[in-house]
């Protein structure tokens, strides 16, 4: 009965850390949500204070692991502003791929200048919370001569 006990307890608490584990997980609607806010910030604020703010990775920006990211639509590639790798920002980073090969940059520039200039973009990406690599979807969305992006770990 004992060992039984353990079991329970064993399963429980492995569905309990399952269930914590995917709360963390920002959803897609607050990934729209926070690019929105991103986009009137950057709009009342013009860009080196917003770039700035949205690099700072203890703020307004950054919620669990959802964090906002942003590149000029000219498709040059450099990074404009990262929320949680702050050595990405001024890197061209346009050749960038992810473990399949997907051009990332290149994949966000074409949504961003598409003609709704919004959309999501499906990637394999490092997961910051996990430590591997997971599915990811970006929220992409065009503001004059830049987009800002947020992802979302599915």
């Amino acid at each position: 009965m004992k060992l039984f006990r353990i079991c329970i307890f064993f399963l429980l608490s492995i569905n309990f850390l399952h269930a914590a584990s995917a709360a963390q997980k920002g959803s897609r609607e607050e990934a729209i949500a926070l690019v929105k806010k991103a986009a009137v910030f950057l709009k009342e604020n013009g860009k080196e204070k917003a770039f700035a703010a949205f690099s700072d990775p203890n703020g307004q920006f950054v919620k669990g692991d959802l964090y906002i990211f942003s590149y000029s639509t000219n498709g040059d590639g450099i990074n404009l502003a990262h929320g949680q790798n702050p050595k990405m920002v001024g890197k061209p980073l346009l050749e960038m791929r992810d473990v399949d090969g997907v051009y990332l940059v290149k994949e966000f520039l074409a949504v961003a200048n598409s003609q709704t200039g919004n959309g999501w973009v499906d990637y394999k990406w490092p997961n910051s919370l996990s430590k591997t690599i997971e599915q990811k979807s970006a929220y992409i969305e065009k503001v004059g001569d830049v987009f800002l992006g947020c992802g979302i770990y599915k």
